[in-house]
C-alpha cells in the first residue's frame, strides 16, 4: 500500500484539514500555474503554518487531556485503591508520571520537528515496522476504544436521571452510546465548521462543570467535611495499584497532543515546555480538587455504587438543581467525542505521508472538502468496540495498548542520545526523567498482565495482528497482478461511493 504525499499538488482548489486542536483550516490553495484541461492545477499544496501560540497551545493539551476521564476514573480508582486518600496519591501520582512523559516529549518534539508525535519519533529512532505498530495501536485501538469509553459515559449521564436507583440497562447505554457516534460523524461529514462549532461550545460546557463541582466542593472542604479522607480499607497489592494507575491515566490522555501538531507551534523550542508544563500542572491540580470535592460529600460506598459519580454528587449537593450537572457532564462527553473524530485524521495524514495508510483514508469528500473516509473508519471501529459494555474493561485495554506504546516513544530519546549524540538538541532533558518514566512504564504495563489477563491478553492480541497486515500490505513488494488491481478497484469503487479525490488527480495506488 503506498500512499501519496501530503505535499503533492492537488487539482481541487482546497482541501479542509483538521489541525490536533479540532480547528479546521483551508490549507490547500491554487498556485499561479496554468490550469490545462485534465491536468493538475500547479502550485497548490498543503503546508502546515506555525500559528499557534502559547496560549494555544495550553488550550491545545487542557482540552484534550480534560475529557470524561475526570467523571469516570474516580470510581475505577478507588475499586482498587480502596481508601480515598490513596485514590488521591493515585491522581497525584498520575498527574506526575504524565509531566515527565511530556517532558521527554519536548526534546523529542523539538528535535524532531514532524507532525505525528511519537509515530515520527519512533519512525526516525526505530523504523517502518515499529512504527507502523505505534499507527496501528493508535488507530485500532487507542482512538476508537476511547471514542467507545466517551460515549458510553455520556449515554450514561444522560440516562441515569431516568434511573435514579439503578444502573441505566447496557442495551439502553450501548445504542444511545451509537446514536452519540452516528450523530457526530454525520457532523463532521458534512462541514468542519459545524464540527469546530461543536468543540468550541461544549468546551466551555465541561470546563464550567468542572468549576462548579470544585467551587461547591472546597466550600464543604471549609466547612469540615473530611470524615472519608482516611486510608481505612487500602489496597496496597502491586497488582491492585497498577490496575489504579490505568483508570488514573486514562483520565491524563491527551498530554502529548500537541507534539502531533508541532509544525504549526510558534517558537517551539520555547512555547512547547511552557505548554506542557503549564498545562500538565492546571490539569493535576484541577483533577485533584475534583476528587476532593466529590469526596467532601460521597462515602466511598457511593463512589463505588454510582455509575456516574457526578451525578450523584450533584444529587447531595445542589437538590433541585441536581439536574444542571448530569447536563454538562453530558454535553462535556458528547463534545470529547466529536473532538477525537475530529483530530483522528492527523494520524491518519501522517501515516499516510510515510506510506503506511490506504489511500482511500488520506482522501477529501470534493462537496463537503471534508475527511469523509477517515471519520467513517473511526465511527465504525468505534462502534465495533460498543459490544463491550463493561467501560473499565475498556479502559484495561486502552492503558494497556496506550502506555506501552508511549513507552516505546521515550524509549526513544534515550536511544538517540547513544546512537545519533550530534543530533540538535534544543532542549535537553536529564536522562533520569526517560529512566523513571520508562520504569514506570514497565510497571503499568506489565504488573496487569497477571492482575487483568483477559483485557491485557486480548490487547497483545490487538498489537499482534499488525504483523500480518504490516507483511502484506507494506513489506511485501512484488503484489501479484491481480492483487494490485483488486485493491485499485476497491479504491475506486469508495472513490465514486463517497465521492472523494486524493492529493493529486492520479489512479490509486498499493
Amino acid at each position: 500500500m503506498e500512499t501519496e504525499s501530503l505535499n503533492r499538488k492537488n487539482s481541487s482548489r482546497k482541501s479542509s484539514i483538521v489541525n490536533g486542536n479540532g480547528d479546521a483550516s483551508t490549507k490547500l490553495t491554487n498556485g499561479d500555474g496554468d490550469n490545462g484541461g485534465g491536468d493538475d492545477a500547479g502550485g497548490g499544496e498543503v503546508t502546515l503554518k506555525a500559528k499557534m501560540s502559547l496560549l494555544n497551545g495550553c488550550t491545545v493539551i487542557v482540552g484534550s487531556i480534560i475529557g470524561s476521564g475526570i467523571f469516570v476514573s474516580p470510581t475505577g480508582v478507588l475499586m482498587y485503591t480502596g481508601s480515598v486518600n490513596l485514590a488521591l496519591i493515585v491522581w497525584v501520582l498520575s498527574g506526575l508520571f504524565s509531566m515527565v512523559g511530556a517532558y521527554c516529549y519536548a526534546e523529542l518534539g523539538t528535535m524532531i520537528t514532524k507532525s505525528g508525535a511519537d509515530y515520527a519519533y519512533i519512525m526516525e529512532t526505530f523504523g517502518p515496522f515499529m512504527a507502523f505498530i505505534r499507527l496501528w495501536i493508535e488507530c485500532m485501538i487507542v482512538r476508537p476504544c476511547s471514542q467507545a469509553i466517551v460515549a458510553l459515559t455520556f449515554s450514561t449521564y444522560v440516562l441515569k436521571p431516568f434511573f435514579p436507583e439503578c444502573t441505566p440497562p447496557e442495551d439502553a447505554s450501548r445504542l444511545l452510546a451509537v446514536c452519540c457516534i452516528l450523530v457526530l460523524t454525520l457532523i463532521n461529514c458534512w462541514d468542519v465548521k459545524w464540527a469546530t462549532a461543536v468543540q468550541d461550545i461544549f468546551t466551555y460546557a465541561k470546563l464550567f462543570a468542572l468549576f462548579i463541582i470544585i467551587a461547591t466542593g472546597m466550600y464543604q472542604l471549609y466547612m469540615g467535611n473530611v470524615k472519608y479522607f482516611t486510608f481505612d480499607n487500602s489496597d496496597t497489592k502491586v497488582t491492585s495499584l497498577a490496575l489504579s494507575f490505568y483508570s488514573g491515566l486514562f483520565a491524563y490522555n491527551g498530554w502529548n497532543y500537541l507534539n502531533f501538531i508541532i509544525e504549526e507551534l510558534k517558537d517551539p523550542v520555547k512555547n512547547l515546555p511552557r505548554a506542557i508544563a503549564i498545562s500538565c500542572t492546571l490539569v493535576t491540580v484541577v483533577y485533584v480538587l475534583a476528587n476532593v470535592s466529590f469526596y467532601t460529600i460521597l462515602s466511598p460506598e457511593e463512589v463505588l455504587g454510582s455509575s456516574a459519580v457526578a451525578v450523584t454528587y450533584a444529587e447531595r449537593a445542589f437538590g433541585m438543581l441536581a439536574w444542571t450537572i448530569p447536563v454538562f457532564v453530558a454535553l462535556s462527553t458528547f463534545g470529547a467525542v466529536n473532538g477525537i473524530l475530529l483530530t483522528s485524521s492527523r494520524l491518519f495524514y501522517a501515516g499516510a505521508n510515510e506510506g503506511q495508510m490506504p489511500e482511500i483514508l488520506t482522501m477529501i469528500q470534493i462537496q463537503r472538502f471534508t475527511p469523509t473516509p477517515a471519520v467513517l473508519a473511526m465511527a465504525f471501529l468505534s462502534m465495533l468496540y460498543l459490544t463491550v459494555s463493561d467501560i473499565f474493561a475498556l479502559i484495561n485495554y486502552v492503558g494497556f495498548a496506550t502506555w506501552l506504546s508511549i513507552g516505546v516513544a521515550v524509549l526513544c530519546l534515550p536511544w538517540l542520545r547513544w546512537a545519533q549524540p550530534n543530533l540538535p538538541r534544543p532542549i535537553r532533558v536529564p536522562l533520569v526523567f526517560p529512566i523513571v518514566y520508562l520504569i514506570a512504564t514497565i510497571f503499568v504495563t506489565v504488573v496487569p498482565m497477571y492482575a487483568s489477563p483477559v483485557e491485557t491478553g486480548y490487547g497483545i492480541l490487538m498489537i499482534l495482528s499488525s504483523i500480518p497486515v504490516y507483511a502484506v500490505f507494506i513489506a511485501w513488494k512484488n503484489k501479484p497482478i491481480w492483487f494490485q488491481k483488486s485493491m485499485v478497484s476497491l479504491t475506486h469503487f469508495l472513490q465514486k461511493l463517497l465521492m472523494v479525490l486524493g492529493k493529486q488527480t492520479k489512479p490509486a495506488q498499493v
